[in-house]
């Protein structure tokens, strides 16, 4: 193995994107705090407990790209207890249609609401959950992201014991009138997302990267009946993509860009979360890795040299820091070791962060 020269590199706190595809504005994850309730929660897609009427909305969802607002309001709630993380999505629609009724169907091709959900942040061993207005569900697990080889998506993953429910604030496939739209409760067991027998996975007081989105389709009517509407070619007009947290580009598939959900065990409402400083130097890690997979896109081959990826210096909080980039025959790894927790950040060619 040889290792290369370090150097500083300069990046603005807050994501940047460089490739084309990317938006160029700078986009900050999201965050939210999460509260935990006492009070029963009934599954019934009404929410009508004191503890959800307590709770506040989320800011309304924003186009994929950062770029755009979109059409339709669409915002989430969250509470959580020791045995479930509950979500609450409130979303506008003057048309409420859907025609999927098949578990683990291909839900987006109908109006749907999704969510992602990596539990220790590494962007690898995720979770997805689509679910549309007939309440029809598709969960899976995703090893590693889209862009990497070799990622197996493991469809026949469920969520044993999912509690979900929809009600229509309108009429279901109705063109005859206008909808107001759908709310969406959910209760996920923390259970499903143990990796081992005895862990104790409810995060007290710690934060989950999450993300929510929303799939919108133009749609025609033939015969009263809802479809996704074509173009004169006969191919589907692309869906709406609205996120709760930007991602900068249009693919929910990058992980290291999600929001932050913040589980506080505490019952007032005061509980302030920052974001760690620890997670801005991964932002800057990142970036340098969407750069070089950009370059191996392209050419074949890893950049061998922080110089050739011709950046400045990682500047945090007025605290310089050192990356290291080793080469090796299958790719690299890029390292940092934080001046504010003293802990060495690790990030591989395949994308996957360890924290020593």
């Amino acid at each position: 193995m040889n290792w290369f020269k370090s150097i500083c590199l300069i990046f603005l706190i807050g994501f940047s994107f460089n490739a084309c595809s990317q938006s160029k504005k700078i986009i900050s994850p999201k965050t939210y705090t999460v509260y935990k309730t006492q009070d029963l929660i009934t599954i019934d897609g009404k929410a009508d407990e004191a503890a959800w009427e307590s709770t506040e909305w989320s800011s309304n969802f924003i186009d994929i790209a950062g770029v755009k607002i979109p059409e339709y309001q669409t915002i989430v709630k969250m509470l959580w207890d020791e045995n479930h993380f509950y979500i609450l999505a409130k979303i506008e629609d003057p048309h409420v249609w859907a025609d999927i009724k098949q578990h683990d169907a291909i839900i987006y091709h109908n109006n749907n609401f999704e969510v992602f959900i990596d539990p220790d942040g590494d962007t690898h061993n995720y979770y997805e959950l689509e679910i549309n207005a007939l309440n029809t569900v598709w969960d899976l697990f995703i090893t590693k992201p889209y862009r990497e080889f070799n990622s197996p998506v493991l469809n026949d993953w469920h969520i044993t014991g999912l509690k979900s429910a929809v009600y229509v604030d309108g009429t279901l496939n109705n063109d005859s009138d206008v909808d107001k739209g759908w709310t969406l409760e959910i209760a996920i067991p923390w259970s499903v997302y143990k990796t081992s027998y005895y862990q104790d996975i409810v995060p007290r007081d710690k934060f989950w990267r999450v993300n929510f989105s929303r799939v919108n389709w133009n749609y025609d009517i033939t015969n009263g009946k809802y479809s996704r509407k074509k173009d004169e070619n006969e191919k589907y007009l692309p869906e709406y993509n609205w996120v709760w947290s930007s991602q900068g580009v249009i693919n929910m598939h990058e992980p290291e860009k999600w929001g932050y959900v913040y589980f506080s065990s505490k019952e007032a409402k005061t509980d302030a979360f920052t974001i760690p400083d620890d997670e801005k130097i991964k932002w800057a890690m990142y970036e340098l890795f969407r750069k070089q997979k950009a370059h191996h896109n392209k050419y074949k081959t890893w950049i061998t040299s922080l110089i050739e990826l011709q950046e400045a210096e990682i500047i945090i909080n007025d605290e310089i820091i050192t990356l290291v980039l080793e080469n090796h025959k299958t790719g690299f790894n890029l390292t940092a070791i934080s001046p504010f927790t003293k802990k060495e950040l690790i990030l591989t060619e395949d994308g996957k962060m360890t924290v020593n």
